[in-house]
């Protein structure tokens, strides 16, 4: 689907992803129809290699949208690819910061003027040994209760075939990768509710079930528990 309006640095991302994602990888694209055509919406996938944000937003630009992925701040600071993320409205998010606040009032307007944002909530690749999903942390909870904005699950599966974070090999061989849309998540329940950390926890593990369920339906096997994550590792600076 074509899109209008976009920006030139918008359309040369374009250009330079949408080719080489054509020529890179063999696509199975289901529940397009899902995926809301317009309106400010929280998109949350799964994380299963650091090959598939170019994977989901593939899908979502084909579909209509113009994802605008929430990403560390360091990405930002790489020469070439910080300008471009800025240009493409791309969100960074510096972590446990005054920043973060900023991040968050970035997201809301983008959600107020109807865009689509892309929240990874495992934050990172899933350290799950067979990739299914991990627990999550609360951003896309937190933005949610604040805007109402509808939390819509995605889950790809493939590009773990690209770029594996098990081995950290990266293959240039043709991959085939599954992308899905699912139903939005009903956060009704909470709908209102003060932002407490078991709130947000709790609409997390709602999120995360929705996800973790919906990457059942495009992989083999029964989904297991959720992936409790590893503690975070102290640095020596940290423990002084």
């Amino acid at each position: 689907m074509a899109q209008r309006g976009l920006g030139f640095w918008q359309r040369f991302a374009v250009m330079l992803v949408i080719p080489t994602m054509t020529f890179w990888t063999k696509r199975t694209w289901l529940g397009q129809d899902k995926l809301p055509r317009s309106g400010g919406v929280i998109l949350v996938p799964n994380h299963v290699s650091h090959f598939d944000p170019l994977v989901v937003a593939h899908y979502i630009y084909k579909s209509g949208r113009w994802p605008r992925f929430l990403g560390k701040a360091s990405l930002w600071r790489v020469p070439i690819v910080g300008p471009l993320l800025v240009k493409t409205l791309q969100v960074p998010v510096e972590r446990g910061s005054v920043e973060a606040v900023k991040s968050l009032e970035t997201l809301v307007a983008a959600l107020d003027e109807g865009g689509a944002v892309v929240i990874y909530p495992e934050g990172t690749t899933t350290r799950e040994p067979d990739l299914w999903p991990m627990r999550g942390k609360t951003g896309a909870a937190r933005l949610a209760l604040l805007t109402g904005a509808p939390v819509v699950p995605i889950a790809n599966w493939g590009a773990q075939r690209v770029f594996d974070p098990r081995t950290n090999k990266l293959k240039f061989t043709r991959a085939a990768v599954t992308v899905t849309t699912g139903d939005p998540i009903d956060l009704s329940r909470w709908s209102g509710a003060e932002p407490t950390r078991q709130v947000l926890e709790e609409m997390t593990e709602k999120i995360m079930l929705g996800i973790r369920d919906l990457l059942g339906t495009i992989r083999d096997g029964e989904p297991p528990a959720l992936y409790d994550r590893p503690a975070r590792r102290v640095t020596k600076s940290e423990d002084a």
